[in-house]
């Protein structure tokens, strides 16, 4: 087998101990030396004189399912040094896709130019093995999938006979592979399911080892209720809990950090595992019609594309979207970030205040207007965080670092719009602003949240670790130079500083420009 040599490097090995010079000697797709290693007669030999070795980066909180199908570059991420995506959050996942939610993923498959060719997990990773991909991937159940197959999008408690059938699904899931269960309890058909088909469902998730992720209920006003169920989840069910992107929405409630990290605490102190992750930025992104109430999405698109149609139902949307955010200034706050139809192309990136003064309109009334001309098929990005909280979350010793982002590419089908920008610069921003610029974390620190951290908490044994008979999963940068360079005006932009990166002991990246070996592997819980 080829053998890999890197030396003079300072190895910083993932579990958080001081970094120190070393070599290390890959063959095939594993490490089989670290430390004092002869610099001759490797096949390869890669000199990262001042430069940090590292494993390579674990996405704990990745939505690239379907975009590293359509995209197997992966080069959005594996420029970060990112070799391990972590999909499946938020409630959606690339299978089960059976019954209305099957219907609901056609479009967006489509609109990658993919066509649905499989139904469970287990197909869709012999598929995604197939095509292959330029980094690994591992995945949860999406709870939308199992409720959206079985119960569809109707706002009424699953039934026992339903609930049996939920739970064969996700029986089928983890045997095929899955992580655990991920929730999107904000969005539908997650958000008409009660606490205690969550728990019923965690306890199938627990016969196998699994967790139990969640994008809860509410991540601003009712954040500690929120908080509060997920750790009653974990603690009825028996499994690990992580909690997606953990943040403090709308100023009125950055105050609540505090007693959010209490409450975190203390479940960690009672024993239980209760985790989280988080992007290093202050904005959010997601669908534009998240703004609305939830009721507005009961029975699906068309359902939902009618009540923006009705003008009395406009009336009641409005009533409850003003109601939960008063203040005018709550518009400027909100940016369209994609756009389906080339006549709204000039939308992009700015804000629904701007939009509505564009079309001289109230913004409530250019957002119905605007999502049903997109057919609901419209991002924006949400202004809504606050930097100090940012970097008290960062600092939390159970808080990973997760991009919350598909992977895109900087050219080709995935490229388009103007995506938040943590899908370009996530991790290289951590090592460049928060531990170089800022001290926030040390260079230990903030690689051991990437790597090692993300790797035991979702139970992957021979990842995130620079060790002999670990998987060869390695990034090569410049401690002095790592920044990232995307924003929300020019989203795509490459991170500077990552020189190499390697995938199951293959060269991905060298020299910063991507190689275009395909060598990522679907991660399989055994």
């Amino acid at each position: 087998m080829a053998t890999i040599l890197i030396k003079n490097g300072l190895i910083i090995d993932g579990t958080g101990r001081p970094g120190e010079p070393a070599a290390i000697l890959i063959e095939g797709d594993r490490i089989i030396s670290v430390g004092r290693i002869p610099t001759t007669g490797a096949d390869t030999v890669i000199d990262a004189s001042g430069m940090v070795v590292c494993p390579g980066f674990v996405d704990i909180h990745s939505h690239s399912e379907f975009s590293l199908l359509a995209h197997p570059q992966g080069d959005g991420k594996l420029l970060q040094g990112v070799t391990t995506e972590i999909n499946g959050n938020c409630g959606l996942s690339a299978g089960p896709l059976l019954g209305a939610y099957r219907e609901r993923r056609r479009g967006e498959l489509a609109d990658l130019g993919l066509e649905l060719g499989w139904e469970s997990l287990g197909e869709y990773f012999d598929t995604f093995d197939r095509r292959g991909a330029a980094v690994n991937i591992a995945t949860y159940v999406g709870h939308g999938n199992l409720r959206g197959a079985v119960v569809g999008y109707e706002n009424r408690p699953a039934t026992p006979a339903e609930m049996d059938a939920m739970k064969a699904l996700l029986s089928d899931a983890m045997e095929q592979g899955a992580l655990g269960l991920a929730t999107g309890l904000i969005y539908p058909p997650g958000v008409y399911s009660g606490i205690d088909e969550l728990i019923e469902l965690s306890r199938v998730v627990a016969k196998y080892g699994g967790i139990y992720s969640s994008h809860m209920r509410s991540e601003g006003d009712g954040l500690i209720e929120a908080i509060t169920e997920a750790i009653e989840i974990g603690e009825k069910s028996g499994v690990g809990v992580q909690i997606s992107h953990l943040k403090t929405s709308g100023q009125r409630n950055w105050h609540k950090i505090t007693q959010a990290l209490a409450l975190i605490e203390e479940a960690r102190g009672r024993g239980l595992d209760v985790t989280s992750d988080r992007y290093p930025y202050t904005a959010a992104a997601t669908d534009l019609d998240a703004v609305l109430p939830s009721w507005a999405y009961e029975g699906g698109n068309d359902a939902e594309l009618a009540r923006l149609r009705d003008p009395e139902t406009r009336k009641r949307l409005t009533d409850d979207i003003l109601a939960q955010h008063p203040e005018p200034e709550y518009w400027q706050r909100v940016a369209v970030s994609s756009v389906e139809t080339a006549a709204n192309k000039g939308l992009e990136g700015l804000t629904m205040a701007q939009i509505a003064e564009k079309r001289k309109a109230k913004p409530w009334e250019a957002l119905y207007d605007l999502l049903i001309e997109e057919q609901l098929k419209a991002g924006a990005i949400f202004y809504s965080m606050s930097e100090e909280n940012l970097r008290t979350i960062l600092r939390q010793p159970y808080v990973m670092v997760g991009s919350d982002s598909t992977n895109r590419g900087f050219s080709g089908i995935t490229a388009h719009g103007k995506p938040h920008p943590r899908g370009f610069g996530s991790f290289p921003r951590v090592l460049g602003r928060f531990v170089r610029e800022e001290g926030l974390l040390t260079l230990e620190e903030a690689i051991h949240k990437m790597t090692a951290q993300p790797a035991r908490k979702l139970g992957m044994k021979d990842r995130g670790e620079l060790r002999p008979g670990a998987c060869a999963d390695i990034v090569i940068f410049n401690p002095e130079t790592v920044i990232d360079r995307a924003d929300f005006d020019s989203p795509y932009q490459r991170s500077v500083g990552i020189r190499d990166v390697i995938v199951n002991g293959k060269v991905a990246v060298r020299d910063g420009e991507v190689t275009g070996t395909l060598a990522g592997k679907v991660l399989r819980k055994m």
